[in-house]
């Protein structure tokens, strides 16, 4: 597999690198992110050869098809992380919640969250790089509130790796932020930052295109990377759900092979999204990627209007905050899809210059061609919550957006697999509030008010973090984030 840069070569670097380069050094020519050169051709004749393939043997071979250039059993060792999941034999269920509508929970790993599903594998492959190349190397993340908890997890004790997690300080439900602030490994550093998401996200594109931080590095004998889905590690990882749901459907008999489906994906930072559409590339049935998102609806305009307008805008605080976010990094990798280098160029640099960019209107058909569109405010979300549980389904308010977009954007009477992002307990408040109407709860009495409610029990991972002490404290301005990660290193 050749990965090769999504704004085009600037003569200083490799105009191609392979997805272990691609995966260490993530940043590359003009601010631009890597993509694979080409995809692999997965069609019937891979799924049929799956379809009584367990999630391993599944991944194993979806990865093989790229051709990676990654030691065998160092991949064997990251999916033997699956095994860590609820139940190991099927780490992701798909559940029928409605006539047509299938549910594929992708939270039941040990953050209870999504990001599980590509960061417990992709951490294995990192640090074992590291190792064998007897590299340091800083892993740079911001979390919206779940990839943090997820990062943090897989890197913790791990040999030739360090982490700086950045995260907004109050945006972040009390679970996800005490993910965070209660890792006491030594090789882990969580800085809360006053901002928002894309702020955070900023400050990380900065550090990793900064030729003065890399410096400081390299005298620490340090070298950089990161764990959101600008690097293509996790985005590989994440392809794997969408063939293994396809596949649930027609074992459920709720499908037959090569029948056509849609794909409802809550996003935020467009990388479950990419995944998808990628799928759709190597041969997945899909009939359209419906994107789900909140009242930070920049995405929805984008896909409806062709513009990406962040002109006089602000991040909203809603209920579903990991989906908090304007600045979507893996649009760019779609548009590099379907417009190529140079527009990709383009648009992204005249979205940094001047918060704005408009697609033509060929570009924009191509655009609806693949994906359509709609937002969920927080009230609607919250009905929808609340009438999933009275037909006896509990699911959370990043869950709950897609049901918006299944009333208003679905034009034909095929199947729709939702993805599920994170269990109940991430965002309990919420979800009581939708079922019981109480207000103002803290997320310890919302878990206990939805288990008495639900009659099931709070999970163990989730109980106990109540009880442990905070170890990570540092809250700063974001123009102090590079001095507090070096004081770290």
């Amino acid at each position: 597999m050749k990965c090769i840069e999504t704004r085009g070569n600037d003569g200083q670097r490799p105009a191609f690198v392979s997805f272990s380069e691609a995966i260490l050094s993530p940043m590359c020519s003009y601010g631009g992110i890597y993509v694979p050169e080409s995809l692999p051709e997965l069609g019937m004749a891979f799924l049929e050869a799956h379809i009584d393939a367990g999630y391993k043997a599944l991944a194993r071979d979806v990865l093989a098809a790229f051709e990676l250039d990654i030691d065998p059993a160092a991949i064997d060792e990251a999916l033997n992380l699956y095994d860590g999941f609820d139940d190991p034999a099927q780490p992701v269920p798909v559940v029928k919640v409605r006539e047509n509508v299938y549910v594929s929970e992708l939270y039941h790993g040990p953050t209870r969250a999504f990001k599980d599903m590509a960061l417990q594998p992709f951490g294995v492959l990192l640090s074992d790089l590291a190792r064998k190349r007897g590299e340091h190397y800083l892993i740079l993340v911001a979390t919206s509130g779940d990839t943090g908890p997820a990062t943090l997890e897989t890197f913790k004790n791990r040999a030739n790796i360090k982490v700086a997690c950045l995260y907004p300080d109050g945006g972040t439900s009390d679970v996800q932020r005490l993910q965070m602030v209660t890792e006491d490994a030594a090789n882990l550093k969580v800085i809360g930052i006053h901002g928002n998401f894309d702020d955070a996200q900023s400050a990380l594109k900065t550090l990793l295109t900064s030729t003065d931080f890399k410096t400081k590095l390299e005298e620490k004998r340090t070298f950089l990377s990161a764990a959101n889905s600008v690097n293509f590690g996790r985005i590989i990882f994440q392809q794997i759900y969408h063939f293994h749901s396809y596949l649930e459907l027609v074992r459920q008999g709720a499908i037959e092979m090569a029948e056509m489906v849609y794909l409802n994906v809550p996003s935020g930072n467009f990388g479950n999204a990419l995944s998808a559409y990628y799928t759709m590339r190597m041969g997945l049935p899909v009939e359209k990627i419906l994107i789900s998102s909140n009242r930070n609806n920049v995405l929805t305009e984008l896909i409806n209007t062709g513009c990406y307008d962040l002109r006089e805008r602000a991040v909203i605080g809603t209920t579903s905050p990991a989906m908090d976010i304007l600045k979507s990094s893996n649009i760019e990798r779609i548009l590099y899809a379907l417009y190529g280098q140079q527009r990709t160029k383009t648009l992204m640099q005249q979205l940094d210059a001047d918060n704005y960019y408009e697609l033509s209107g060929d570009e924009l058909t191509r655009l609806r061609a693949v994906f359509s569109a709609d937002y969920c405010d927080d009230e609607q979300g919250k009905t929808y919550i609340k009438e999933a549980f009275k037909n006896g389904y509990l699911m959370d308010p990043h869950t709950g957006t897609c049901f918006k977009t299944l009333d208003t954007q679905l034009d034909k009477p095929l199947k729709t697999i939702v993805y599920s992002t994170a269990e109940w307990t991430k965002f309990s408040p919420t979800i009581a509030n939708a079922l019981t109407g109480e207000t103002d709860t803290q997320d310890i009495d919302a878990l206990n008010s939805i288990a008495r409610v639900a009659n099931i029990p709070i999970p163990e991972r989730i109980s106990a973090l109540f009880d442990k002490p905070v170890t990570q404290d540092t809250v700063i301005d974001k123009v102090n984030i590079e001095r507090e990660v070096l004081a770290f290193l």
